[in-house]
């Protein structure tokens, strides 16, 4: 009998962004791989976010923008997982982000930023090969 680890994965809206349809349908594609989704809602704080990650002891936080403040937003969350000793939990973003901003997204810590059009199958994948 083998025992595999569910991933638990936890959806984010940082910031004052009012859409989720977006992290709706990944969140659903995400549950319908297998993986456990929890939703925070929209407007979520990097204080919030983080703090949720750590309660419900995810594997994996998904960063959902369309607003413009991932430069400062997406790093905060990883400046606050270091903080609370919790940079195990791998960080993606998504959403509507200029590529001449991904490279610093990435060099912050943010493991892979999707944008707009990404199949659904390239984010299961890359969560599925980047959690142990």
């Amino acid at each position: 009998m083998s025992c595999t680890k569910t991933i638990r994965v936890l959806i984010a809206k940082p910031g004052l962004d009012g859409h989720d349809r977006g992290a709706k349908v990944i969140a659903r594609a995400l549950r319908d791989s297998g993986m456990e989704v929890i939703y925070t809602g929209l407007r979520q704080t990097p204080e919030q976010i983080v703090e949720a990650a750590i309660q419900e002891d995810v594997d994996v936080i998904g960063l959902s923008i369309l607003s413009g403040a991932h430069n400062f937003l997406f790093p905060r969350v990883i400046e606050l997982l270091k903080e609370k000793n919790a940079q195990d939990i791998l960080v993606i973003g998504g959403g509507v982000i200029p590529d001449e901003d991904i490279p610093g997204l990435k060099a912050a810590g943010i493991a892979e930023v999707f944008t707009p059009g990404t199949p659904t199958s390239k984010i299961i994948d890359f969560i599925k090969s980047h959690v142990k």
